[in-house]
């Protein structure tokens, strides 16, 4: 199945797959105990990119992407089972560490944000919107760190979200 969320300036890039072009991926790391997100780019130097408008922190706004080696596994794209993304990232130094170690510590889960950019257009990324998912699971080693994230359980939540109470709504009572 296509990927509908691509802009027309990626799917070119693919389609003809220009040598002057190059695809430049990023995973950004948010957590409840982070003093700010943590953004990676897979390339050997930082990236400067502007974030889309309806992004969790610093929407609209031109931010820095590390400098990281890491593996991407994408999810597949189908109608069965719960897609998820395997991230490995090597070479791992301690600001990424002291990061996971804040985040186990708490009961939440870290959200970690799938953005692709083009070299030459880093005016927003191609996917758009980008792919939002929990990490599920943190596996680290000496050299490395692989993250399993997932879409949230939706089958888990209470539907509708709103809970209709008769203090919130009285006239819901019957005589």
């Amino acid at each position: 199945m296509a990927d509908t969320s691509l802009k027309e300036a990626i799917r070119e890039a693919y389609a003809s797959a220009p040598t002057k072009e190059i695809e430049l991926l990023t995973i950004e790391l948010n957590h409840p105990a982070f003093t700010e997100p943590l953004r990676v780019v897979r390339d050997n130097v930082k990236l400067t990119a502007r974030l889309e408008e309806t992004a969790p922190e610093n929407p609209g706004e031109m931010v820095d992407f590390l400098p990281y080696a890491f593996d991407l596994d994408m999810p597949e794209m189908d109608e069965y089972g719960k897609p998820q993304i395997t991230i490995t990232i090597d070479n791992v130094g301690q600001d990424i560490m002291n990061y996971v170690e804040a985040a186990v510590r708490t009961r939440y889960k870290i959200d970690v944000i799938y953005r692709a950019y083009l070299k030459s257009d880093t005016s927003g990324p191609q996917n758009d919107p980008p792919m939002v998912m929990q990490i599920d699971s943190i596996t680290a080693t000496t050299k490395s760190i692989t993250l399993v994230a997932g879409f949230s359980d939706l089958s888990s939540r209470v539907f509708p979200k709103q809970m209709y109470t008769l203090e919130q709504f009285p006239s819901l009572q019957t005589s």
